[in-house]
């Protein structure tokens, strides 16, 4: 089975991360994809970042009516600060039949080179990337690696700032969040 891992604050998950997902799953050679919640970091100030099982609640709610869709957890009980070689190295141990792969947006491979382990990761992963609006070109020394791979899904131009700032602004903001997220959400009262 071919897992893509989708990591991210998901502070909220919008329809944005699962149009993205599913498109990756409907047209790559991915089975399923986990969205993976990565943990506050306890170091780092950041009001606005909901509790880290508030957040999984949400990706939970949002992807419960999907098959090959998944909340994750699994960096939640990882050292922090913590790493994707460690997660991807935890994951191999604990799911040693599953192929893991990343998922980002093309404008992360600007910054891929810094990562922890980045050579590593490509020697073992492979990582599916989607287009992204964003300036500049993309990091020409992935250009043509064999182990990246461009999947040309919708470009979406929604973020999960934009929607935080808009619930504090009295903003109706439920079309760029899936149904159940968004009860969760005004039944919650969060980001006002």
């Amino acid at each position: 089975m071919k897992i893509g891992l989708f990591f991210g604050s998901f502070n909220p998950i919008h329809v944005g991360h699962l149009i993205i997902a599913n498109h990756l799953v409907e047209h790559s050679d991915l089975d399923k994809v986990w969205f993976v919640v990565t943990p506050h970091n306890p170091f780092k100030k950041k009001s606005t970042l909901l509790d880290n099982y508030q957040r999984l609640e949400m990706v939970y709610r949002a992807t419960k009516d999907y098959d090959s869709l998944s909340p994750s957890d699994i960096e939640f009980n990882l050292p922090q600060p913590n790493y994707t070689i460690n997660t991807l190295a935890y994951l191999e141990e604990k799911f040693p039949d599953y192929k893991f792969s990343l998922l980002m947006g093309e404008d992360n491979l600007k910054s891929f080179h810094k990562w922890k382990n980045y050579k590593l990761i490509l020697e073992q992963y492979h990582i599916y990337t989607y287009p992204r609006l964003s300036e500049g070109t993309v990091e020409t020394q992935f250009k043509g690696h064999e182990k990246i791979h461009h999947i040309q899904a919708p470009i979406m131009e929604l973020s999960s700032t934009f929607i935080r700032k808009s619930i504090k602004a009295g903003k109706n903001v439920k079309p760029m969040l899936p149904e159940h997220v968004w009860e969760y959400l005004d039944e919650m009262n969060f980001y006002k």
